[in-house]
């Protein structure tokens, strides 16, 4: 299990339909031979999170990762995440672009023991989760999510959601603020209704953006990153609140959450402004987002500000 305290055997019997890694050896050696005409040969791992499952395979064209879902209503948005995944690996980011199948599309849906599942096949990435403690790579991570950004943002698609994580309104941290002020010490809870004050509108269009841009999403090497992960969460957000949340929960990895130390919240936007500055409303916005999200996030800890 990625995250959740259950017990793996039972999930993947309960979720997926399969009563052990030969039942889903099998059933991916026939959806890679089906699917991608590739000839699987070991699964060397299988981890579950949710409605989803990742397993990586040996065959004749290398390590690979395969992932799939269970979640029929959400099959649309990850065909169009798969997609901006694809598009993302064209212009030389560091991801994991999907392996076409034989038809050409990135996402196969395909019968499993329980009901239809969507696959798509990745080449795996190698590297370390990024460590907050070295600056040099978290200066790297916040250029490289500029970067991102910027690719992203030719990446629109009706299908991409919303983001939930990116997209809050000035009224929406006042209205939470009304309902958890009183939870909060008494100077923190003013010094963000202070910096709510004639906050000014976003001059940027909302775009999609990563959403999950943490340690556990980002490995690296020589304090370079060489791989983004998990751009299943990708919506449609502001690329300042993109940015917020990732220098808030920047060092949590699966289940070891905690704050992020401010030194590093500080050399991630460092290195996201030597690619791409922020204006003048983002800036003041920043100082909201950061402070907001870290209350919401770690309401025990004091967020830097």
């Amino acid at each position: 299990m990625l995250w959740e305290p259950v017990e793996a055997q039972d999930a993947l019997r309960d979720r997926f339909g399969f009563d052990d890694l030969v039942g889903v050896s099998e059933w991916l050696t026939a959806a890679l031979r089906d699917g991608w005409a590739i000839a699987a040969g070991e699964v060397r791992r299988v981890v579950l999170s949710d409605q989803n499952a990742i397993a990586w395979v040996t065959t004749d064209r290398g390590e690979l990762v395969v992932k799939w879902s269970r979640a029929e209503a959400l099959f649309p948005v990850l065909e169009a995440t798969t997609a901006v995944l694809g598009t993302l690996g064209a212009q030389g980011l560091p991801v994991a672009a999907p392996l076409p199948a034989v038809d050409g599309r990135v996402r196969v849906v395909r019968a499993g023991p329980l009901g239809r599942l969507s696959l798509t096949v990745l080449p795996e990435l190698t590297g370390e989760w990024l460590d907050v403690t070295d600056q040099a790579a978290v200066r790297d991570a916040g250029a490289c999510l500029a970067r991102l950004h910027e690719a992203l943002a030719d990446c629109s698609d009706d299908r991409l959601p919303r983001g939930a994580r990116t997209s809050a309104s000035a009224t929406g941290i006042r209205h939470w603020l009304a309902d958890e002020g009183h939870r909060l010490p008494a100077d923190v809870a003013q010094r963000l209704d202070e910096l709510l004050t004639d906050l000014p509108e976003l001059e940027d269009r909302p775009q999609p953006v990563h959403q999950d841009y943490r340690a556990a999403n980002l490995l690296v090497r020589d304090s370079r990153v060489v791989g983004v992960l998990d751009l299943d969460e990708v919506g449609v957000g502001h690329r300042v609140h993109d940015l917020a949340h990732a220098c808030v929960y920047l060092a949590t990895r699966f289940t070891d959450w905690g704050p992020t130390p401010a030194s590093a919240q500080q050399q991630l936007r460092a290195g996201y402004e030597s690619v791409r500055p922020l204006g003048g409303a983002e800036r003041r916005w920043w100082d909201v987002l950061v402070l907001w999200q870290g209350l919401r996030a770690f309401p025990s800890a004091t967020p830097a500000t």
